[in-house]
C-alpha cells in the first residue's frame, strides 16, 4: 500500500479548509476572472472534486494574473500580479505544506516571510552587528527581483527538496501561468508575480543560495526578502564585499543588482533605510539605536493627512476609527525604535486637523452656535464665533476650538494618541 504523497497532504481536506481560511481572512482584489473573495466559498462548495480531479490529473491550469501598478511612497511603482482567488487557494494550500519542508533549510539571518520572523527581529539583529563594531554597510538592491527569478534556477533548487513531480508540474504552471495588462496578455518566461502566496516562498528559495554563499565566507549580514544588508568592520573591506557580492547574484543566481542604488553606507547616514528604519548612535551610551526613517514618518504624515482632509464627507466617528487603525498599526511596527518626540508632533497635529475637520462639518452658524453650547462656551461667545468670517484653519489653531474640543474630549470620543499607545506597547 503506498503511502501519502505530498499532492495528498495539499488537496486533504483540512489543509484545502486552513487555505480557503487564509485567503478569505486576507481579502484583495479579484482576479482576471472577476471572482470575488466572497464568491469563492460557494464556489469552491459546488466545485471543490472537480478542482482536485484536475490537480491529479495534471489538467489544472492556473488563470494569468492581473498586472497592478502600485505607487512607491518615495516615487516610481511597483508591479503587482494579482491571481485569481481560486488560484490564490492552490497557491496557499500548496505552500502551507512546503513551507515547513523548506523552512529549516533557510538561514538564521533571513527574516522574511518566515514562520515566527519578524521585521522587528531583523532590525534588533542589525543593531547587534552595528554595536559589535561593523559599522559599514553594504546595502545590496536587487532590481525587480521578482520580475527577473529564472524559472529553470528555481525549479531546479525546488526539486533538491521536492521530488514529486505532480508538485513540480503545478508550481511551473504557475510561474508561466502569465500576465494580463489591461487587454493585453503578456507570457511570463521568467519572474515570480509578487502578489502571489506562493511568491514569499519561492523569493526565499531563490536568495537562501545568496544566504549560504555570504554564510560560508563569514559575513554578518540580515536579509528580509529582497532587502539585504551586509556588514562589515572597514570601509576597503565593504567596497570589496560589494563587488563580489554583486558579481556572485548576478552571475551565479542570475539575477540584476541595481548599481545606482546599491551602495556602501554608514548607519548615521539620513539616506540609510533598511524596513523603514533609518540607525542612530545615542551619544550618551555610544550605543547604535533604531527610529522610524525620515520617509517612513512623511508616509505617516501622509496618511493621516488623507484620513482628515476637510472635504470628506464621512462621519467623524467612522473617521476617527480610521486614524486609529493606522496609528496603531504603524507604531506596533515601528515599536522598538525611538520616536517618542515625533509622535508627540503628529499627535498633535492630527488633533489640530481634526478640530478643523469637526468645525467644517458643523456647516452652518446656527448648527456651530449649537455645538459650541453644547460643549460649554456661554452663549453671547458661540454666536460671536459661530459667525466667524475666519477659515476652518484659522478656527482650529484657536483658542475656540481648543477649548472646547479639548485633547481630552478627543481622548474620550476614541481617538488613539500614538504617544500613549507607544507607551502601551513598551509597558
Amino acid at each position: 500500500m503506498y503511502g501519502e504523497t505530498l499532492l495528498d497532504k495539499i488537496l486533504d481536506t483540512e489543509n484545502l479548509n486552513q487555505a480557503y481560511k487564509k485567503v478569505k481572512r486576507n481579502k484583495g482584489s479579484a482576479g482576471t476572472d472577476g471572482m470575488t473573495v466572497q464568491e469563492l466559498g460557494a464556489y469552491i462548495a459546488l466545485n471543490k472534486k472537480e478542482l482536485i480531479s484536475q490537480i491529479r490529473q495534471r489538467k489544472y491550469q492556473p488563470q494569468p494574473v492581473l498586472r497592478v501598478e502600485i505607487p512607491k511612497p518615495d516615487g516610481g511603482i511597483r508591479l503587482l500580479g494579482i491571481p485569481t482567488v481560486k488560484d490564490r487557494l492552490v497557491q496557499q494550500a500548496i505552500a502551507q505544506v512546503l513551507t515547513p519542508m523548506f523552512d529549516k533549510k533557510f538561514s538564521e539571518h533571513s527574516y522574511g516571510f518566515r514562520p515566527n520572523r519578524y521585521a522587528e527581529m531583523a532590525i534588533i539583529q542589525t543593531l547587534e552587528y552595528l554595536n559589535d563594531g561593523h559599522e559599514w554597510i553594504v546595502d545590496i538592491d536587487l532590481e525587480r527581483f521578482f520580475d527577473t527569478v529564472n524559472h529553470d534556477r528555481l525549479m531546479n533548487l525546488i526539486s533538491r527538496t521536492i521530488q514529486d513531480g505532480d508538485i513540480i508540474s503545478l508550481i511551473r504552471k504557475f510561474l508561466v501561468s502569465g500576465v494580463q495588462i489591461d487587454e493585453d496578455y503578456k507570457e511570463t518566461v521568467i519572474g515570480t508575480p509578487q502578489g502571489g502566496n506562493l511568491s514569499p516562498l519561492l523569493s526565499n528559495i531563490m536568495l537562501n543560495e545568496l544566504d549560504t554563499e555570504l554564510e560560508s565566507r563569514g559575513l554578518r549580514f540580515v536579509r528580509y526578502a529582497d532587502d539585504c544588508i551586509i556588514m562589515v568592520k572597514s570601509e576597503m573591506a565593504a567596497r570589496r564585499v560589494m563587488r563580489s557580492v554583486t558579481r556572485f547574484i548576478e552571475e551565479k543566481l542570475g539575477l540584476i543588482v541595481n548599481t545606482t542604488k546599491t551602495k556602501v553606507t554608514r548607519p548615521n547616514d539620513p539616506n540609510m533605510k533598511f524596513l523603514g528604519f533609518g540607525f542612530f548612535k545615542d551619544p550618551q551610551v555610544e550605543v547604535y539605536k533604531a527610529k522610524p526613517h525620515q520617509k517612513s514618518v512623511d508616509n505617516f504624515k501622509f496618511k493621516l493627512k488623507q484620513l482628515t482632509r476637510k472635504n470628506w464627507s464621512v462621519e467623524t466617528k467612522f473617521q476617527v476609527e480610521r486614524i486609529n487603525q493606522v496609528v496603531r498599526g504603524w507604531v506596533n511596527y515601528f515599536k522598538i525604535g525611538f520616536m517618542k518626540k515625533a509622535l508627540e508632533r503628529i499627535d498633535s497635529h492630527t488633533r489640530f486637523r481634526l478640530r478643523m475637520c469637526i468645525w467644517k462639518k458643523w456647516k452652518t452658524s446656527k448648527n456651530r452656535r449649537k455645538n459650541l453650547i453644547k460643549l460649554g462656551m456661554d452663549r453671547h461667545t458661540a454666536y460671536k464665533y459661530s459667525y466667524s468670517s475666519k477659515g476652518a484653519v484659522r478656527i482650529a489653531y484657536s483658542w475656540v476650538l481648543t477649548k472646547t474640543i479639548t485633547n481630552k474630549r478627543l481622548t474620550q470620543f476614541g481617538l488613539l494618541s500614538g504617544v500613549q499607545h507607544y507607551r502601551k506597547v513598551h509597558a
